[in-house]
């Protein structure tokens, strides 16, 4: 609904500043023109096939068990192999709420089993799910990088280090909550009896290793493929990671083709809604307008940033990352760049903080997807929205970091 309010109302706001309908279409049409025509939009449908390919092939299962061999030693640490393993499954998916779906099932379950507190155990499972929104390939990544006219390759590889720093944040803060909250996390010990040979690990986990390092370290970083030739190479190995598991055939080829084609289709309405009235706030002048307030206010760095992320948060609680970028960035990116910032850098602010939105009431959706996706009586909506705060603060204090030091986020491409 928002794409199709954002494209009536600019469609419209153009039709009554100029008195132009021909101007309006001849604006849609570029907009959609400048959205599909474009040879990085093929990263589009190549990098949703291959997470979609990959998710059929049942690559969760294994990361998350051979995650949980490497914490269960540490005391209470259950909760670890879920962030490590959204961690390496949002490397390969790029998205939330596919991580959220994925490993609720299996580590809920599992903390459940041994005593852990209901609530610590969905805050854990929403909270580490965001990772595959900020770990690259991720789709807000790419929507960015078309709102902004930025290169998604450089946009992937910006977000490597905020997406590790983000999970070892959250492992910190699962330690530190089992050392001094033990109350609120519960838990009993874990037997160590039955440890997974390194041999089987290596198996579980060497498959899906090969596909993240083709993609992003060995493609992309070293400059040997493009953003869309990495996607097809990623695509192709999915393709041989799901025939080798047994999960490939014609059918399951063909419906995988079909679902990309829609989320592919949804994405461009998106981008072109995007487009389309970002054109008309340039055309109303609002651009100017905002840098003239700043000026006149004499707004510092960090008083715009306080705002934009105020915004974002408030907006989080109500609306999906999405929409919020669509919403947001055409107001904010002209006066970002008039200020010499990095619209690289900004880039990974402007996904990060609505992310923190996802993990809050009243919209909450990784909260939601987790309650419908475990389907359990012991676990409540208040359950899951009362366990995900703290991990939601952790979130909101790498993205403090993250504001406070661009380099972070820079580092790689320097």
């Amino acid at each position: 609904m928002i794409p199709i309010a954002l494209g009536l109302v600019s469609f419209i706001a153009i039709r009554i500043m100029r008195d132009s309908m021909d101007l309006s279409f001849a604006l849609l049409k570029i907009a959609i023109g400048d959205s599909a025509m474009g040879y990085t939009f093929a990263t589009i449908p190549l990098f949703t096939f291959m997470r979609l390919i990959v998710s059929r092939a049942g690559p969760g299962a294994d990361i998350y068990s051979a995650m949980n061999q490497g914490f269960r030693r540490i005391t209470r640490g259950i909760g670890m192999p879920t962030v490590g393993a959204n961690a390496v499954f949002a490397a390969v998916t790029g998205s939330s709420i596919a991580s959220a779906s994925v490993f609720s099932k299996m580590s809920v379950p599992e903390m459940l089993r041994h005593d852990y507190n209901p609530r610590f155990a969905v805050g854990v499972a929403a909270g580490s799910s965001v990772l595959g929104m900020i770990i690259p390939p991720s789709a807000m990544l790419i929507i960015y990088s078309f709102v902004a006219e930025q290169s998604v390759g450089e946009m992937f590889l910006a977000c490597v280090v905020p997406g590790l720093l983000l999970a070892a944040a959250y492992i910190v803060a699962i330690w530190f909550m089992g050392r001094f909250t033990s109350a609120f996390v519960g838990g009993t010990k874990i037997e160590t009896s039955d440890l997974m040979p390194w041999s089987k690990i290596a198996a579980k986990t060497l498959p899906i290793a090969a596909l993240i390092l083709v993609v992003v370290p060995g493609g992309i970083y070293t400059g040997w493929t493009t953003p869309v030739e990495a996607g097809a190479a990623g695509s192709l190995l999915g393709i041989v990671i799901a025939a080798a598991r047994g999960r490939f055939n014609l059918t399951s080829f063909w419906e995988t083709v079909i679902e990309t084609g829609h989320i592919t289709a949804a994405i461009l309405f998106l981008i072109t809604a995007a487009s389309m009235y970002a054109r008309m706030l340039g055309l109303a002048g609002l651009p100017n307008e905002l840098q003239t307030i700043q000026a006149e206010n004499a707004l510092d760095f960090f008083r715009i940033m306080f705002l934009l992320v105020v915004l974002m948060l408030f907006l989080g609680t109500i609306l999906d990352t999405a929409s919020i970028i669509l919403i947001v960035l055409p107001l904010f990116l002209p006066l970002i760049d008039t200020m010499g910032l990095s619209l690289v850098w900004f880039g990974i602010v402007a996904v990060v903080a609505p992310e923190i939105g996802l993990l809050t009431p009243p919209l909450g959706l990784s909260c939601f997807v987790i309650k419908a996706t475990l389907d359990n009586d012991r676990i409540k909506l208040k359950d899951v929205f009362l366990g995900a705060p703290p991990i939601a603060f952790v979130m909101l204090l790498v993205l403090i970091l993250l504001i406070r030091f661009p380099a972070l986020s820079l580092a790689i491409l320097n």
